[in-house]
Formats: C-alpha cells, sequence, structure tokens
C-alpha cells in the first residue's frame, strides 16, 4: 500500500510542480526530510541561497521525482514534514486533493490582491499583526520567531514582507483570518482597502450615493469602484489598484481601470492627458526624445505609458523587449517603483529595482534576464558595461535592451555616469554605420527616452551658447527632437514669486571673534589670506591648501588649514542660523578631536603635536567669550527674522498651509528645524517641521537613511508633517506631496535647481520665496538664473525646429573625440600599466606609511581592502553609529582609525564573515616614484587593483584558527 502512495504522490508532484514550487517552504522542510541524503540536501540549500524559495522548491521537487533510492514510505515522510512546516495546502496537493477549481481561483485572486497592495500593506504594524496571525493557526511558532528577528534586524516593513509571503502558503480560507488580524489589531483602513471598499477623506467608508456623487465632480475618467472583497469573492484581484488614493477619492492622474473581469485581460489602461500625448507621440514611433516637463506635470507617468505601449509592440511582433529605466539617486529606485512602473504595470510585466541598497542575491545579469523592466540607478548599469567590455561573464551589452528610459537626462553630460552610458551608445552607433556600408548586421540599440523638468544652460551667456548646450545635450542622448509643452496661463500651476530680503547686520561680535581665531592661525602657519574668510572662495581656497600640505607633508600647515575650514563653517552658520549652532559645531569638533588624540589603545596615547595644542589653546580661550556672545539676542542676523517673519505669514493666511524650506548644508537644515521646533511662536499656528537631508556618508553630520527619508516623506504627506526643511536632496525627483509654498533660504545654486525648487509649488496660489540679507548678492544671482531660464526656454523652441542631421554629426562626434582624448591622456600618465606596488599609501595627517599598493585588492570591483597582518597592527577600530548600512554580502561595522595620529581611515567591513579593513582614499597622500598626490575617490586613481581572493583568505583564516586551537590544548 505504502508503495502505491509513494508512486501516487511521485505523480502529484509531477503533475503539480508549477503551483506546488510556489507554495513549499524549502528551508525548514529540509530538517525534516530525513529520506535525502546529506549530499543533496546542500546542493539544494545552495539553490535556495543562491535563486531563492521558488527555484530551490522547484529543484526539490526534480530531485525526489527523478530519484528512485528512497526507502519505501518516504511519501508520508513529505507530507507529515509539510503539514508541521505549516505547507499544509502544498500537502493537499501532493495529496492528489487539490481545492476545487473555483475555490482554487478565489484563494489566487486573494493571493494576487496581496501582491499588489503589498506596498501599502507593509506599513502594518508587524509584530501586532504577527502575534494574532500565529494565535489564529495562520504561522507557526518557528514564523512568528523568524518574522520578529528581521523586523528587529531590517525594520518593521522587513519582517511585514516576510508575514505576507508567508501568508499565502496557507490553504484557502486565510484571507478573512488574515483580514480578523487585521481588524483586530486596528488597521481598519487596510481591511476596507482589501475589501475595495472606498474612504473619504476622513478614512471612513462611504456608501454608495456617496461614491455617485464623487464622480460627478471628479474627471469623467475615474474609475468605477470594486464591489466589495470578502474571503468568498471571486474578484480577479488583478483589477484592483491605487488608481484611487488611499481615501477613495479621485486623482488627478486620469486613470482609465475596468473592473469587469471579461474586459481583454482586465488589464489597466493609463490615459494621458492631450499634452502628454503629444509629447510622447515621437517615442511611441520608436524615435530617440527627451521629453521636457514641468515638475508634477506627468513626465514619469508618460514614460510608464511608452513602456507599455513599447512591450506591447514588442510582443505582437514575437520580439524579446527589455526596458531599463535608470536614475541617479537611491531613493528614486524605489520610488518610482512603488508609484509608477510597479504600480501600473507589475500586474502585466515582470518589473524589478536594483541598487547599491538592494538585498538581492543573485547577479545583474540574472535580474535583467528575468524581468521585463529593471529600474536602476544608472553606476549598477555602467558597472555591468564595463564588466562586459572586459570579457567578464557577469557584465551585459547595450543591446540586451530595447528601450532605456534616463531619468533627469540633463545630468547627461561631460563626466557624469548617464554620459559614460551613452558615449558606449554612440560608439556603437557610429560603428553601425560603418557596418552598414561593409553590408554586415549592425548591433542592435536601445530606444532612448530622456526625462527632464530642465535641461538648463550650463552657465551660458550668450543665447548662442544657451542654444548650444541644448544641442549638446540632445546629441549626448541621441534625441530625434526635445519635446515641451507652453502651459497657457490658466493651465500652469506656477508659484507667486517673490524675494524677502533681510538687513544687512550691523554688528557681528561673534563673528570678529571667529575671525580673530582664524587671523592667528593664518599666521602661526604663515598663510597669505587673499579672499574674505566665511565665503565659498575661502572655503575653496583652504581646501587646496590643506591637500598641498598633505602631499608636501607639512602637517602644521595640513592641521591648521582643517582647523581653518571648520571656522569658516562656523561663519557660514552664524550668518544663516543661530549663533548658539555655531559655538555647538566648532565645540563639538574639538571635543571630538581630543577625544580622538586622548583615547588609549593597547600601546598607549597618541601625541599631540605642538601645532594642534596650539589650536586646542587657541578655542579653549575664546571659549567663553564665543559663549557669553552667542546669548545676546540683538547680534543674531536678521535672515532668520525675515524666515520667521515668512513662516508665520504663510500658516497664519492659508487655510491649510504645507510647504519645503530649502537651506544649502545639512546642518543648516538640522538647525533651522530645531530652531523651529523650539519656538512656542511656530506652534501656535500649526507649524509642524522636520528636516530631510542625503544619505551619503560625506559630512561631519549623521546622513539620513533610505527608511529615514522615506519615514518623513510619508508623514509629510499625510500631514503629519506640514513643513519640510531639506538640502537640495529634495530639489530633484523624490516624489513630495504638493505644496503651497516653498523658500529658498541664502541659497541660489543654478537655474535648474530654481526650476526644480519652484516645481515643489505645485498646489493653487502656491508661492516661491527667497530670503536673502540685502548686500549679499544672493538676489542678483537669482535674477541671473530667471534670465537664464528664459534663454532656456528660447533656445529649445528654436532646437526643436532644427534639423537633426544639422547637430548630430558634429556634437557626438565632437563627445566621442572628447572621451577618446580622456582615455589617451590616462594612459600617457602611464599608471594604468604600472603594476599597483608602484604605489604606496601614507597617512594623511602625521605621514606615516600605511601600506604599498600590492597590499590592496577590490570587493565586487568597488570596495578597496587591505586584509594582511601588517596593516592590521596599524590602526584601531571605533564605533561609528552612522554607518548602518546592509549591503548585498556585507556591511560595515565600525571605522578604522591611525594609532599614531587617529586620523580615520576607513571602515571595516564584514565581507562573507571575513574582516576586511576597507580603505577611504580621501585619508591618506598616494606616493607615485617621487610624485605624492591625494585623490577624494578610487576612480580617480587608474591603477587596477587585483579582485579580492575570498577562497585564499579563507584558507587562510582556517589555518590560523587551527593554529590557535593548538596553542589553547
Amino acid at each position: 500500500m505504502s508503495c502505491d502512495q509513494d508512486a501516487e504522490t511521485s505523480h502529484a508532484l509531477g503533475c503539480f510542480r508549477d503551483r506546488l514550487k510556489r507554495l513549499i517552504r524549502v528551508e525548514p522542510l529540509l530538517d525534516l526530510l530525513h529520506f535525502l541524503e546529506p549530499d543533496r540536501k546542500d546542493r539544494i540549500k545552495a539553490k535556495f541561497r543562491e535563486e531563492g524559495d521558488i527555484n530551490a522548491a522547484a529543484f526539490l521537487i526534480d530531485e525526489i521525482i527523478h530519484s528512485k533510492n528512497y526507502e519505501q514510505g518516504w511519501s508520508r515522510e513529505l507530507i507529515t514534514a509539510l503539514e508541521t512546516v505549516g505547507c499544509k495546502h502544498a500537502a493537499k496537493y501532493v495529496l492528489n486533493s487539490p481545492p476545487e477549481p473555483t475555490e482554487e481561483a478565489e484563494n489566487d485572486s486573494c493571493v494576487r490582491l496581496i501582491d499588489l497592495l503589498q506596498l501599502t500593506l507593509v506599513s502594518m504594524k508587524t509584530g501586532d499583526v504577527c502575534a494574532h496571525c500565529r494565535a489564529l493557526g495562520l504561522l507557526t511558532l518557528e514564523d512568528q520567531e523568524n518574522i520578529m528577528k528581521l523586523t528587529e534586524n531590517q525594520g518593521n516593513i522587513g519582517g511585514a514582507r516576510l508575514l505576507l509571503k508567508r501568508l499565502v502558503k496557507n490553504e484557502a480560507g486565510w484571507f478573512s483570518k488574515f483580514l480578523q488580524a487585521l481588524e483586530d489589531t486596528e488597521h481598519h483602513d487596510l481591511v476596507r482597502e482589501l475589501r475595495g471598499e472606498p474612504c473619504n477623506e476622513d478614512g471612513e467608508a462611504m456608501s454608495v450615493e456617496t461614491v455617485e456623487e464623487g464622480e460627478q465632480s471628479c474627471s469623467e475618467t475615474m474609475p468605477v469602484l470594486p464591489p466589495v472583497l470578502s474571503a468568498n469573492s471571486s474578484l480577479l484581484s488583478e483589477d484592483l489598484d491605487s488608481s484611487v488614493d488611499s481615501g477613495g477619492l479621485c486623482t488627478s492622474d486620469h486613470l482609465s481601470l475596468s473592473f469587469s473581469p471579461s474586459s481583454e485581460e482586465s488589464k489597466r489602461n493609463i490615459v494621458l492627458r492631450d499634452y502628454q500625448m503629444e509629447v510622447a507621440r515621437p517615442a511611441l514611433e520608436e524615435k530617440n526624445i527627451i521629453i521636457c516637463l514641468p515638475t508634477g506635470s506627468g513626465k514619469t507617468r508618460v514614460a510608464v505609458y511608452i513602456t507599455k505601449e513599447h512591450l506591447e509592440r514588442k510582443k505582437q511582433t514575437g520580439q524579446p523587449g527589455k526596458v531599463v529605466v535608470l536614475v541617479n539617486k537611491v531613493p528614486l529606485v524605489e520610488q518610482h517603483y512603488k508609484a509608477e512602473f510597479g504600480r501600473f504595470l507589475k500586474h502585466q510585466y515582470s518589473v524589478e529595482r536594483v541598487s547599491g541598497a538592494s538585498q538581492l542575491k543573485i547577479s545583474f545579469p540574472q535580474i535583467m534576464e528575468q524581468n521585463d523592466i529593471i529600474i536602476c540607478t544608472a553606476q549598477i548599469l555602467e558597472n555591468s558595461l564595463a564588466k562586459a567590455k572586459n570579457g567578464d561573464e557577469d557584465g551585459i551589452k547595450l543591446s540586451q535592451f530595447t528601450l532605456m528610459v534616463i531619468d533627469e537626462c540633463h545630468h547627461t553630460k561631460k563626466g557624469g555616469v548617464y554620459n559614460h552610458i551613452m558615449i558606449r551608445y554612440l560608439k556603437q552607433k557610429h560603428q553601425n554605420q560603418l557596418l552598414k556600408k561593409q553590408e554586415k548586421s549592425p548591433v542592435p540599440l536601445p530606444q532612448i527616452l530622456g526625462l527632464t523638468a530642465s535641461p538648463g544652460v550650463g552657465g551660458a551667456m550668450s543665447q548662442q551658447m544657451a542654444e548650444e548646450h541644448i544641442l549638446q545635450i540632445c546629441a549626448n542622448l541621441d534625441a530625434f527632437t526635445i519635446k515641451t509643452k507652453t502651459f497657457k496661463e490658466e493651465e500652469a500651476k506656477t508659484p507667486y514669486k517673490r524675494i524677502a530680503k533681510a538687513e544687512e547686520r550691523k554688528e557681528d561680535p561673534f563673528g570678529d571673534v571667529i575671525k580673530k581665531i582664524m587671523d592667528e592661525i593664518h599666521k602661526h602657519a604663515d598663510l597669505k589670506l587673499l579672499c574674505e574668510p566665511g565665503t565659498q572662495n575661502y572655503e575653496q581656497w583652504v581646501v587646496q591648501k590643506e591637500q598641498n600640505a598633505a602631499k608636501e607633508e607639512n602637517q602644521m600647515v595640513r592641521v591648521c588649514a582643517e582647523h581653518l575650514r571648520q571656522y569658516n563653517e562656523a561663519l557660514h552658520q552664524s550668518n544663516t542660523i543661530r549663533m548658539s549652532d555655531a559655538f555647538r559645531f566648532l565645540d563639538k569638533y574639538h571635543n571630538e578631536e581630543l577625544k580622538t588624540k586622548s583615547s588609549p589603545d593597547e600601546e598607549g596615547t597618541i601625541t599631540i603635536t605642538d601645532t594642534e595644542r596650539f589650536l586646542f589653546t587657541l578655542f579653549k580661550d575664546n571659549k567663553a567669550k564665543l559663549q557669553e556672545l552667542m546669548g545676546k539676542p540683538q547680534y543674531e542676523n536678521n535672515n532668520l527674522a525675515q524666515l520667521k517673519t515668512n513662516i508665520l505669514k504663510e500658516f497664519s493666511t492659508r487655510e491649510r498651509a504645507r510647504g519645503i524650506i530649502f537651506t544649502r548644508t545639512r546642518l543648516s537644515a538640522i538647525a533651522l528645524c530645531q530652531w523651529i521646533q523650539e519656538n512656542p511662536k511656530f506652534d501656535e499656528v500649526g507649524v509642524s517641521a522636520s528636516y530631510l537631508i542625503g544619505g551619503g556618508d560625506q559630512s561631519v553630520v549623521k546622513p539620513m537613511t533610505a527608511a529615514e527619508q522615506k519615514d518623513v516623506l510619508n508623514k509629510f504627506r499625510d500631514g503629519q508633517i506640514n513643513l519640510l526643511i531639506a538640502t537640495t536632496v529634495a530639489e530633484e525627483g523624490l516624489d513630495i506631496a504638493e505644496c503651497n509654498f516653498v523658500i529658498r533660504y541664502c541659497l541660489v545654486t543654478n537655474e535648474i535647481a530654481m526650476i526644480q525648487a519652484r516645481g515643489r509649488g505645485r498646489a493653487e496660489d502656491s508661492s516661491y520665496t527667497l530670503v536673502a540679507e540685502a548686500g549679499s548678492g544672493v538676489a542678483e544671482r537669482e535674477s541671473v538664473n530667471e534670465y537664464r531660464e528664459k534663454m532656456m526656454s528660447t533656445a529649445i523652441a528654436k532646437v526643436c525646429k532644427m534639423n537633426r542631421a544639422d547637430y548630430e554629426k558634429k556634437f557626438q562626434m565632437q563627445a566621442i573625440m572628447e572621451e577618446k582624448v580622456k582615455i589617451k591622456k590616462k594612459q600617457k600618465k602611464g599608471m594604468m600599466k604600472e603594476p599597483p606596488s608602484k604605489i604606496s599609501l601614507s597617512c594623511r595627517q602625521c605621514s606615516v606609511f600605511v601600506c604599498s599598493g600590492e597590499d590592496i585588492e577590490k570587493i565586487e570591483n568597488m570596495h578597496h581592502v587591505n586584509v594582511t597582518k601588517q596593516f592590521s597592527k596599524l590602526f584601531t577600530v571605533r564605533e561609528n553609529a552612522s554607518l548602518q548600512e546592509r549591503l548585498l554580502d556585507y556591511e560595515t561595522n565600525g571605522v578604522i582609525a591611525c594609532k599614531n595620529c587617529g586620523q580615520q581611515w576607513g571602515s571595516m567591513m564584514l565581507y562573507k564573515s571575513i574582516e576586511c579593513p576597507c580603505l577611504h582614499i580621501k585619508n591618506f597622500v598616494v606616493t607615485y616614484g617621487s610624485k605624492k598626490k591625494t585623490f577624494s575617490k578610487w576612480s580617480e586613481l587608474p591603477i587596477k587593483f587585483p579582485a579580492f581572493d575570498y577562497t585564499q583568505h579563507a584558507d587562510l583564516l582556517v589555518e590560523d584558527s587551527g593554529e590557535e586551537d593548538m596553542e589553547t590544548d
């Protein structure tokens, strides 16, 4: 009987293989399958680690089906194991008793619904929902422990994703229990969304009458709302989507959805406005174009529509279609996936996102092969293209894509990663022309679609230069034309603009003390001052002095220049934020430097030089005077008073104010936020403020993680926060809810930034204000930007009328030739051909020898590490709270610093369980022959370092461990 059951089970596994591979949880199951040999289990586990649950489950099923060596009764063991690990649904299929077709279809709809609404559901309180699901029998104890552990390590969203992934593997009936768990944990909005119940602005369920009334006031293209979804409904879940916002109200995106199961594949249609269709038309005819539309006018939505039409056209003609969407910031990857490409196309095409912050464990070529649409940072693609050129199997080619969407394409200029990618494209294009002449088949190239709110004029001083800049951008992107729209006055949401000038500061004793300190340092280091302290010019001058001193091993000048840079920053802060903020900045810097110099290690104490002692004493002697002055409000700058007036005016005169203040530095963003939160006047008018800064670890301020940025933006959209204080990270690309006022605080850059920032004021009756001190030159620079904006509009209009052939050849050949010259210059340096042993690194601060270039290896063609024993004796490891990122197979968990002087050298990386000191080249002086140089990035040093040999180092680690064990014995 048991033999017959084994045969039936084997047959059922073959029949239901495709469904079972999505229901089986391989990792816990393998522990209970004793009939499988250990080597087979190891192969399946390896498959799981490399390719995930589904492929590993398919591999397991194939192993069982094709093997004839199992002991009699193995099928009973398999079924029992499935039931034990919570895969009862899979167990039913293995027993050859699948659910009825209608029940199966209903369950599939529920699974699909969870998939579609996952981006909303991950906002749940994971711990509470998990506990209720466990009580309702939807999760095993092991499931609960794994989910809570992941929540602890990766946050609420990571745990929620695992919970949802686990839920859908349950047998039919799980959906109603899940709704009950959500109800019990007071997630009423999520329950209504899962049931398809519309909501009003207050989050209350709307009646049918309310919906009908709402339809009359909304766009005529508002979707018909679906019927309520219960656990027994047979609604096709792929018809549900968030074209209706969380409140159930129609949006301005003009989506047309059909919820009838009889509609053509129940597919989601995107209906463009007339102007959007007009700018999209050439791209729909498979031409390369740039779409230039103001912020908030739906550029990305047009790109989604073009992508959908492109893939459908390829499908109809029987050709493969592959789309890559390139962005220049990591947060934009998730944003484009969630808000646009994933939201509208995931039901029909496979969409995946990849960035440096991804947790995907498979290579980029595999991701590309398995998906129709890939959203990634441009650097990820460029790295893969470079690998292909070098013959690496892990590389890809441009010819593998059929459409390339380039977001914020105005960055496609000299030196940028977008331009590196497009230079490869242009080279192949011109090679194709030669191949055609030789009657050979050309290499296929993707269609190019560029998106921008403003291509700018590149600092042009004349109309002709502005036109040449636009033409160069078009040529770099191989664009047939640049499509734009001039909005009529009644259509455009251009905010009202004003310049609020603050009175010049009459007295600045606090700044005078700082300048006096700086003069003392200038004399000590014998530095001849060429520009006014507190300015951008001074910043550039002192940075150059520091670099030169590091190369010349003049540690006195180098340390003085570093301190001068901090005082210059403090002067800038005292002119834009409070004197107390500037003082705290200086005090913190000196305390941390003193702590570094005096922290003992195994070999004693780091030596403090005479110059450092002079600098610490100088600050100490003036500290009391600075503290006294910062407490006198009459000496504060007038910019803050002007900013306060503007904020209070916006919140007092508007029914619901929501705004953004743009400022130059992360420090000023945080300080301004603190100033607003501490001032009761702002609280009285209902101001709820938070700051938004960048994620790169490039300053003295702890960067914001992607999760922290996302949390702030979500609160801003929800209205919990109504005032953002942001650096330029928020100017470009990031999806920010409509504002009715924008303030640029003592900040003017170029016309692109001005247009981007102004475009954040998308609401009706919005305002754009520049707050600046009279005589600072800020208002004058803003006028220059306005003039350049007009030049840009005129230039675009003229370029649109030009014949493509008139400019294409000239500018494209120019770009290719410039790239060739650049490569030749690098080769002339001779360093590319030299072995790494020809260079050496020394500490930037104390000039002590650190290592030879031959000790350095590269991990993932990115991270430069030194794992030699000699090097490990030269540094100490310190904690660094700002290094919290977990990336792919490695994580950074501390900083390494010079034992001699305390200078930071880099970070300690844990790579596949091996500790690898990762060097940041900006902290070293590089010696090549008799020359000494400083670099800010490793890419600037044209030497090829060998790849990190993981096997070799792992073996050495094992040997060392063995020797230690023997010594212990």
